[in-house]
């Protein structure tokens, strides 16, 4: 018995190295192992060289409505919900290996990341608990997050219909229209 507590607790410890290392807040961390605030506190020091953030999370869902971050946010969601139904894996690791791959993405097409790992893991949060959802597009039937009981029939995606200043900035994240 003792050596499977041994093995939850090197999982553990690996799971917030990984997290810390992707740059996930403190709350994060506490909320996703059974690890005590003081060796998380330790394990941060340790794994980043400096204390960790301070403050609240993000916990409003308007940041994820705005265009740029909604693109970003989308395309993290669809590859967390891919990876959901094909993987048996525990939550959390669902949200790191799609974290990973969104951020491939973002290298393969030199855009500056938006997204963080710690909105991502609020990201589908807020999923689960309804206060935010997935509607697809009415033009090209792409899945995009969206206020929960969108109208899905007439809803149109930041793709599709792009604002007016749109794509002005690579630097910025910014996706360029072809």
């Amino acid at each position: 018995m003792a050596s499977k507590s041994i093995l939850s607790e090197a999982r553990q410890i690996e799971r917030a190295v990984t997290l810390i290392q992707l740059g996930a807040r403190l709350q994060v961390l506490e909320s996703e192992t059974e690890l005590s605030y003081e060796r998380l506190l330790r394990l941060y020091k340790e794994v980043a060289g400096k204390s960790p953030s301070k403050g609240q999370l993000p916990f409003s869902t308007d940041w994820f409505m705005t265009w740029q971050p909604n693109i970003h946010a989308s395309l993290f969601l669809n590859i967390h919900e891919y990876l959901n139904k094909s993987a048996a894996l525990e939550e959390i690791d669902t949200i790191i290996k799609a974290y990973r791959l969104y951020l491939e993405q973002m290298q393969s097409q030199q855009l500056e990341p938006l997204l963080s790992v710690t909105r991502a893991w609020r990201l589908v949060k807020f999923i689960d608990n309804g206060m935010l959802a997935m509607t697809p597009c009415s033009r090209c039937g792409g899945h995009f997050v969206t206020h929960p009981h969108e109208i899905a029939r007439h809803f149109v995606c930041g793709l599709c219909n792009p604002p007016a200043r749109a794509g002005k900035g690579r630097a910025s994240g910014a996706l360029q229209m072809q």
